[in-house]
């Protein structure tokens, strides 16, 4: 993985000094290596963190015609099927001067066109520029996992891994509209939308062309609603198959790898099947990491999270090399750590405690490791969160996870002025951005069953919107800290094999992740293959709470925030008369952190707020 970035002008030559310092935010991206390519209009900046062919795959990477067009190429990311990409390429004529799997993305460019994204295998986002149709093409992997931001501007466009590429370009000024905070306050993340006006994201399974004659984007993959024909047997077989196929070729690097075990099932199937290929390979032991419970005392009525017991026994099973990393519940509250979490997302977040966790995280494991494997994605792809099986939620006209939990983000009604709240509309805009989403998938029109079709609908939401949100924090905190990780659960090959198996099938037992306990069974011991789903291990501590309410409480009190005149007058009110204590009744902690961040995001971005 690596951060790249890049500007395309064509009316004027481009500064180098401004791409390059464009291409500088992406350092800890890419701690190993820095480069930037450059031509009479066009900028491609690469920071770069080393993975495969490390003396040989420095970027950006250019190649001259014969056969194809002259390209350059500022790439992040892993294309893990390159070997017979290379294989087939070099039989029809190329010939290589790496062992990188960047030189393959370029060189099938060359042969194939723009449509050879369909070839590539991996989690990726990348930038090709064509000297000869004098065409930019922004890539984007499928299911969204590595990050492409890009912004147009009068005469071309900039681009890079993460907003603060675009926001070094003194052209692009940050500003806030009602839209970029309905993106900020909604729990539904919207594809494509970046949150600054006049930025996007490039879409999961999207490209991006820029050219003398404008922009355009379209996609080259999407989920298709199918007849799903395997009987149970050989769909168990099929999903292990498959899973033992990606986990392998998801284990190809030039750097130490580990896993990242919780103990639950997810992480635990991983951390087997890596186990095994490490033996088939004789590979050593695989190396494998976990947290400790970061709020061993909880609060009042809580019993202590559990993960890192489930972890011990796995990893005891499968013989990895374990490493238990401890965690604080006040080390989560570092005003230092909140600002790297808030440079390292470029945008406010709601879960505060679980981001600066894995940045603390990631930061320990790169100590030993530059590539991990994690299990998101795997709750999303065989239905392991509760909203995917009750009816009730699932058959609510909105997103489940929301219907389940809105109590989780209640707050914004006591923080926000009524002419504010009124203005944004959120119940609006959620309901719009659910009717967008169903309407991508239009399963209603294919699935005869209407329950059935729901339920197709539900998974779409699941892997469209609601991993995106999970990737994004992963990449962010992990890439900040110089580590790759991989999601092999995401991989396209699964979820494409999985998207259509009926919701009955996929529960055959009554249970969540049926076909993931019996497609694992034999190399998990029976605690854990067995064991009821638990969620991410957040702080329960009341004094995580009660700090976080003082600490907006002193914000309010102040009034001189950028977040002041967006402030209800009765909460002001109220905090001056009763302080913290003010904060206590309607407001989840989901909005405490949310106020905050926002705030402070505001301030150190001097985002322009345009309502």
């Amino acid at each position: 993985m690596c951060g790249i970035a890049g500007w395309v002008d064509f009316a004027r030559p481009i500064d180098h000094g401004t791409a390059r310092a464009m291409t500088a935010t992406m350092a800890r991206r890419g701690p190993d290596a820095d480069g930037l390519w450059t031509s009479d209009h066009v900028a491609l900046g690469h920071r770069r963190l080393s993975v495969i062919d490390l003396e040989g795959g420095c970027q950006p990477m250019a190649a001259e015609g014969s056969p194809g067009p002259r390209a350059a190429l500022t790439y992040s990311g892993e294309t893990y099927n390159f070997q017979d990409l290379r294989t087939q390429l070099t039989g029809l004529g190329h010939h290589f001067t790496t062992r990188s799997d960047t030189e393959v993305v370029l060189r099938a460019y060359q042969q194939w066109g723009p449509g050879f994204v369909t070839r590539l295998e991996g989690i990726y986002a990348f930038a090709i520029w064509d000297l000869d149709r004098e065409e930019l093409l922004l890539v984007r992997d499928r299911m969204g996992v590595k990050p492409l931001y890009y912004a147009e501007t009068p005469s071309g466009v900039l681009f890079g891994s993460e907003p603060k590429a675009i926001l070094a370009h003194p052209e692009f000024t940050p500003v806030l509209d009602a839209d970029g905070l309905r993106d900020i306050l909604s729990v539904a993340k919207v594809p494509g939308h970046a949150v600054f006006r006049g930025m996007r994201e490039v879409p999961a399974g999207g490209m991006v062309r820029v050219g003398r004659s404008g922009t355009t984007e379209e996609r080259y993959w999407r989920l298709e609603v199918a007849e799903h024909t395997d009987p149970l047997d050989r769909t168990i077989r099929t999903v292990r198959e498959l899973l033992e196929h990606i986990v392998e070729q998801q284990m190809v690097s030039d750097v130490p790898l580990c896993t990242l075990l919780s103990g639950g099932l997810d992480s635990s199937s991983l951390t087997a099947l890596a186990a095994q290929v490490s033996r088939t390979k004789g590979l050593g032991r695989i190396r494998s990491c976990s947290v400790s419970d970061p709020d061993p005392d909880g609060s009042a009525g809580a019993g202590a999270n559990e993960d890192h017991i489930y972890a011990r026994l796995l990893a005891e099973h499968v013989g990895s090399d374990h490493s238990e990393l401890p965690l604080k519940a006040p080390d989560l509250l570092d005003p230092a750590l909140r600002a790297s979490v808030l440079e390292a997302y470029d945008l406010p977040i709601a879960k505060g405690d679980e981001h600066a966790s894995l940045h603390l995280l990631f930061g320990i494991v790169r100590r030993h490791s530059t590539v991990a494997l994690s299990g998101e994605c795997g709750d999303e792809v065989f239905g392991g969160y509760r909203w995917q099986r009750e009816r009730d939620t699932v058959l609510s006209h909105t997103f489940p996870w929301v219907h389940e939990g809105r109590h989780n983000y209640q707050g914004n009604e006591v923080v926000f002025t009524p002419d504010l709240l009124s203005k944004l509309d959120l119940a609006a805009y959620e309901r719009d951005c659910h009717s967008t989403a169903v309407a991508e998938i239009d399963a209603r029109r294919s699935v005869a069953d209407p329950v059935e079709a729901r339920y197709r609908e539900v998974t779409y939401l699941a892997l469209t919107r609601h991993a995106q949100v999970l990737f994004d924090r992963k990449d962010r905190m992990s890439m900040a800290c110089g580590l790759e990780v991989r999601v092999p659960f995401a991989d396209h090959r699964l979820v494409e094999y999985t998207f259509n198996i009926p919701w009955a099938m996929k529960g055959f037992d009554g249970r969540e992740k049926s076909l993931l306990r019996a497609a694992m069974k034999d190399l998990l011991p029976d605690a854990v293959s067995q064991r009821i789903k638990t969620p991410y291990p957040s702080i329960r501590a009341e004094a995580y709470n009660r700090t976080l309410r003082e600490r907006l409480a002193d914000l309010i009190r102040t009034g001189s925030g950028p977040l002041s005149p967006f402030v209800a007058p009765a909460l002001r009110t109220a905090v001056r008369r009763d302080g913290a204590a003010a904060l206590e009744h309607g407001m989840s902690r989901a909005a405490l952190e949310t106020t905050l961040q926002l705030d402070a995001w505001l301030r150190a971005y001097g985002v322009e707020v345009v309502l």
